[in-house]
């Protein structure tokens, strides 16, 4: 993995790893999994797992690895398009799989006799009852549920209806395949639960070879287990799942490995929502332009807004891992993306709402080229030069014509500082016909060139950015700002809300910006910081040599490391 954060500081769950290693177990090996359901774009949460299982794999090498499988159970709502998109993330954040890409479904003719195996044990059973039957009759927190009319059906009936199933005998719903566990059970997921069920659906890998196929709850510790993994780390709502996944690896005879599992808090971020089923919504909707519209938090989103690999690795890092739900600031992950960019991204001037300023004493003609450096924080990216004429463009906000007392830029009469060129100061305002602003008549201080302070004037307070009219560029900008304007739009919009009422409608501005020359040769993909303005990325989508099309990353403040 390249540029690679330094090791995770010790946890709850590497403390438990380290334990095993030096205990010897499985021999001192650490296999751990990434088992995405291709049922949907990832997002920053999984991001979290990613870099936990991979990071872990990498940490206890070379005794280490990690897999990838996908968990391709339910045929209906998964998509090839899913399965690349996930590989394509893993590889984004820096992470390998090796040789160790796996399918559910490569095991499910084993998994398929591990049912067999467990209805000869009697440890499960063909129920006729509808999966709604079944929910129905599961009971409550306080009352057992309802042992089906089916439950002691024998060995041999169960056997003939199985296979029957997998013929292809019955329609969807007509017959569901059961764990027989308790149906007394405090935990619900004990009481009998479906462990197949009939689709006929076409698979994706499989084609038209199976119409029953496992539910996730018993092909994932099962899977497990056939891999060889030793550590299956989940979020915490598979907490109450653990119980089935050890009943199921104790009560399967044959599995090559015997995993355990343990959960840890998922991510919840603020301003937006983490769930696959609402963030396809939007994408189903129109209420974004798709899976990788930069105010989505997926990680093909992010990416195409400009966030790095390393600033999510490091934000990963920084949250670290609790045993407790928690909610995490979105300016905590903005704060890890300015921390990253400001050391690579290079800096042009870009003005968002350009203001024409006119020198009045300044000669006509080419005018000069003022070097200015490509990012102070790497002096090896070294310097460019960029053209200074007698027009300019400003941005409208630097400018106020009837200022408060805390404006400190440019105001009829008052004096600023072009960024590493010299002091101006207006004259004059220009409108037009309707009263509107349109160009500002200036002079220039020649002897305040560079920053030089000639003796007896005042200081200078303000100082804001430029760009030459004549050699701007007119480039697409696209402002991205929070997704909903709630921090935590589920909780805001209650159990039977929608949480579609809090979008933002402010969440994306375009703008047509003037920006220096030398972005005209931006390539896709590339990482600039506007001086004054923000970090901005070029659209790898949509940007074409020679026109790129540029998406605010983040803003340039940083309210989260002042609040530190």
């Amino acid at each position: 993995m390249s540029d690679a954060p330094a090791p995770a500081s010790k946890d709850f769950i590497r403390e438990l790893i380290a334990e095993d290693v030096a205990a010897q177990r499985n021999d001192a090996w650490v296999v751990t999994r990434f088992p995405p359901e291709p049922n949907g774009y990832l997002h920053i949460g999984h991001a979290k797992s990613i870099c936990l299982n991979f990071g872990i794999a990498l940490e206890n090498a070379p005794k280490s690895r990690c897999h990838l499988r996908f968990d391709d159970t339910n045929p209906v709502k998964e998509d090839i398009e899913y399965v690349q998109s996930i590989q394509e993330d893993v590889k984004w954040l820096g992470f390998d799989w090796g040789q160790h890409l796996y399918y559910a479904s490569d095991y499910f003719e084993k998994l398929y006799g591990f049912a067999v195996q467990l209805i000869e044990k009697g440890l499960a059973y063909v129920d006729d009852q509808t999966l709604e039957q079944v929910r129905a009759h599961r009971g409550s927190l306080t009352a057992p549920g309802t042992p089906s009319p089916f439950r002691d059906r024998s060995a041999q009936e169960n056997l003939d209806l199985f296979n029957r199933m997998r013929a292809g005998e019955f329609k969807e719903g007509e017959r569901i395949l059961r764990a027989k566990i308790d149906m007394a059970s405090p935990n619900m997921n004990m009481r009998d639960p479906v462990i197949y069920r009939i689709l006929h659906a076409h698979h994706h890998r499989t084609g038209d070879a199976w119409c029953i196929y496992p539910m996730y709850d018993y092909a994932h510790p099962l899977s497990d287990a056939l891999e060889g993994i030793t550590h299956s780390l989940c979020t915490l709502e598979f907490e109450h799942h653990r119980p089935l996944y050890e009943w199921l690896i104790n009560n399967v005879d044959g599995l090559p490995g015997h995993p355990y599992q343990r959960e840890f808090a998922r991510l919840n971020l603020t301003y937006t929502v983490m769930s696959k089923r609402k963030l396809l919504e939007l994408v189903k909707t129109d209420l974004v332009s798709g899976w990788d519209d930069p105010r989505m938090p997926t990680i093909s989103g992010i990416r195409r807004r400009g966030y790095t690999p390393a600033a999510v690795r490091n934000f990963c890092e920084t949250i670290g891992l609790t045993k407790f739900p928690s909610l995490t600031e979105l300016a905590l992950l903005e704060h890890c993306v300015r921390e990253d960019l400001n050391k690579h991204a290079q800096r042009v001037y870009g003005v968002l709402r350009p203001l024409k300023v006119v020198l009045t004493n300044y000669p006509e003609g080419p005018g000069e080229q003022i070097e200015l450096v490509n990012n102070p924080e790497n002096p090896a990216d070294g310097t460019r030069l960029v053209p200074l004429t007698r027009e300019l463009y400003i941005d409208a906000e630097d400018f106020m014509e009837h200022p408060s007392a805390d404006f400190h830029r440019l105001v009829p009469g008052g004096e600023v500082r072009l960024k590493y060129a010299f002091c101006i100061t207006c004259h004059e305002v220009v409108k037009d016909p309707e009263g509107r602003i349109i160009a500002l008549h200036c002079t220039y201080d020649d002897a305040t060139r560079r920053g030089a302070k000639p003796v007896g004037r005042p200081k200078v307070k303000g100082t804001i950015h430029w760009v030459s009219a004549p050699h701007a560029l007119d480039v697409q900008v696209r402002l991205y700002d929070k997704l909903f304007t709630e921090p935590q739009p589920d909780e805001a919009a209650g159990a039977e809300g929608n949480y579609t009422q809090f979008l933002n409608p402010a969440s994306l501005e375009t703008l047509t910006a003037k920006l220096e020359p030398s972005v005209a040769t931006a390539q896709p993909g590339s990482h600039f910081q506007f001086e004054r303005v923000g970090y901005f990325f070029t659209d790898p989508k949509d940007s074409q040599p020679g026109h790129p099309v540029f998406n605010r990353t983040v803003a340039l403040k940083d309210g989260f490391s002042k609040a530190k």
